[in-house]
């Protein structure tokens, strides 16, 4: 298939009425929260449109400058302070509007059925984002935000790429929610953002971490095996069957949606890699801490609020113990996530700092890593041009046993996209017990 034909490129500054802005030149510190993505990829999320029948590029780029208005570390770059008494870093974001890129381009030979209907996820669709192969740590001199603008024979495709180091999926979807907001005509925001960030009593800042950002391993480039990415969709009433059948295998009624269909999904995934029965096994979730701190966070706290909790268990116990079991053992972790916890991880990692290292996270054949989540808002996202029609993530952070989870165009659905060597993926489509949960 022909390439993507870049039709230009620019950066995309937040609107001269902020010009005066306090937001302007505010320098935000970051967070332990925030530090732990420095080494890995960037968010990457997009949406599918029909091709509405009167939009132009230019509207697109003076609405995203009227809400970068109101989000200006988006538009904004690291800056980074050496600490010499102690030999340390620190991190910091610096909004000096110096702007975030914006993309438009055209794909005059993909449809929007190429995409939508298509298996296997085509690898074209990591052409349609913006900021490839960016990690992190170089959002010094890097954009912390992208936008492409990818013109289909019938469609658009909106690709949106975000530091993580800036935030964690809440906020990406809180800022795409505002622009489409901004593109239907408001002139303010429902949800503006709470830019200051979260320090726990007794947290000197700016956080000191030991790093060497002129370490040449960390540009080495990381052989990736070949993977490949497929959509299933769960639809409510299967969800719904799931949730049940774990529940009354354990006699309780706690296990929720979630854990019951990750728990569906963890033993199959065991099941096709053909693992020992005395190997340990691992899913890796992102648990979010705002509403668990006590009080919790302000709603629409911009920043990291995340950290990832690991459920172990051989493969002999996942498989034979059946759903129920396997969902509690997910119950269990999820719980005991309180504040007191959250707080204890959070001051731990100050003692004992762990970044998220790429060069580990691409292939393990234990591990299954969940992210991103069904709650975020993103079949509301519409520009004045009608809902999107699918969404899609870019090339960033894929693993093998990568799980991105996203809302479903149908209400109370989920779809599942599942990043998986060939063969794991080839023996999913034949388990009986997961396909008959799923649909294409």
């Amino acid at each position: 298939m022909e390439e993507i034909q870049v039709v230009s490129s620019c950066l995309v500054r937040a609107s001269s009425s902020s010009s005066n802005s306090q937001n302007v030149n505010l320098n935000i510190e970051i967070t332990p929260w925030d530090l732990q993505f420095l080494l890995v990829d960037t968010i990457q999320k997009g949406l599918l449109f029909h091709k509405p029948k009167k939009e132009n590029i230019d509207n697109l780029k003076k609405s995203l400058s009227h809400t970068l208005h109101f989000f200006p570390p988006l538009a904004g770059r690291f800056s980074i302070v050496k600490n010499s008494d102690d030999d340390t870093i620190s991190f910091f974001i610096n909004c000096n509007n110096a702007g975030v890129e914006f993309i438009h381009a055209n794909a005059s030979k993909l449809s929007v059925s190429m995409i939508i209907d298509s298996t296997y996820v085509p690898n074209i669709i990591h052409s349609l984002f913006p900021l490839n192969n960016i990690r992190n740590f170089e959002g010094v001199t890097k954009p912390l935000f992208g936008v492409q603008i990818s013109e289909l024979v019938d469609g658009y495709f909106i690709g949106c790429t975000m530091n993580h180091t800036l935030g964690d999926g809440t906020c990406f979807w809180h800022f795409f929610n505002s622009w489409a907001e901004i593109s239907r005509g408001r002139k303010v925001i429902s949800r503006v953002p709470i830019l200051e960030r979260y320090f726990p009593e007794k947290i000197h800042v700016p956080i000191h971490f030991p790093m060497n950002l002129d370490d040449e391993k960390l540009f080495e480039k990381i052989e990736i095996p070949t993977l490949v990415k497929r959509v299933f969709h769960l639809s409510k009433e299967n969800i719904t069957r799931l949730k049940k059948k774990a529940n009354d295998e354990m006699s309780i009624n706690s296990i929720s949606s979630l854990q019951a269909y990750l728990a569906h999904l963890w033993r199959c995934v065991t099941r096709c890699r053909k693992i020992d029965d005395r190997e340990e096994v691992y899913i890796g979730i992102l648990i979010g801490a705002r509403s668990r701190l006590n009080p919790p966070l302000l709603e629409g706290y911009f920043g990291n609020a995340v950290h990832i909790k690991i459920v172990k268990t051989s493969a002999r116990e996942l498989l034979e113990n059946g759903l129920g079991w396997v969902a509690m053992q997910i119950n269990k972790m999820v719980v005991s996530q309180n504040s007191k916890e959250v707080i204890k991880m959070y001051k731990g990692w100050i003692e004992n700092p762990i970044i998220f290292n790429k060069t580990r996270v691409f292939v393990d054949e234990t591990r299954l890593s969940i992210g991103s989540s069904t709650r975020f808002n993103i079949y509301g996202n519409d520009f004045g041009w009608g809902k999107p029609i699918g969404v899609r993530s870019g090339m960033a952070n894929k693993r093998d046993g990568g799980i991105t989870l996203f809302q479903g165009a149908n209400e109370g659905s989920v779809d599942i996209e599942v990043c998986m060597c060939p063969h794991t993926l080839q023996a999913m489509e034949n388990d009986q017990e997961f396909m008959e949960m799923v649909t294409n």
